[in-house]
């Protein structure tokens, strides 16, 4: 039986670019992260001809795709004015997810433009300040392959 290979959390990356084109950072302070794939699906009823008193049967087909990108974590001073500036331009920037353990060949990166949709603090006495955030892509990003 062979172990299944992982990958650990600052293995699996979020990154924003920068105001230098082509440059990336990390947001600061992001604790826990996740990227969402959905298929948004149509569905139509298909009856059977030769019987229609049969149920009919429910055919679907993928309608549209998105991808959105979560993050947990401690509010960082690092990271504040640029969280803060995305959002309140109401741009889009880009963004890349970053799975540094794929295999040679397989996924490495997805990225594209993508919009800041929330931000959310929270702040309690004895306790540092917290962050979630979702990014939405415009669009389905596009996937670059690790290389050798």
């Amino acid at each position: 039986m062979a172990r299944a290979i992982t990958e650990n959390f600052h293995e699996f990356v979020v990154e924003v670019e920068t105001e230098t084109p082509g440059t990336y950072a990390a947001i600061c302070g992001l604790t826990a992260r996740g990227i969402n794939r959905t298929s948004n699906m149509s569905t139509s009823e298909v009856p059977d001809c030769d019987n229609e008193a049969l149920p009919a049967a429910v055919e679907r087909a993928v309608q549209s795709q998105e991808v959105t990108v979560t993050g947990q974590g401690v509010w960082a001073q690092t990271s504040h004015e640029m969280i803060l500036d995305w959002w309140y331009s109401g741009a889009t920037k880009n963004v890349r997810v970053k799975n540094i353990k794929a295999a040679v060949g397989d996924t490495e990166i997805e990225a594209g433009p993508a919009y800041l949709v929330s931000i959310n603090n929270q702040g309690e006495r004895g306790q540092k300040v917290t962050a979630e955030i979702e990014i939405q892509f415009d669009g389905v990003p596009t996937r670059t392959a690790k290389a050798a």
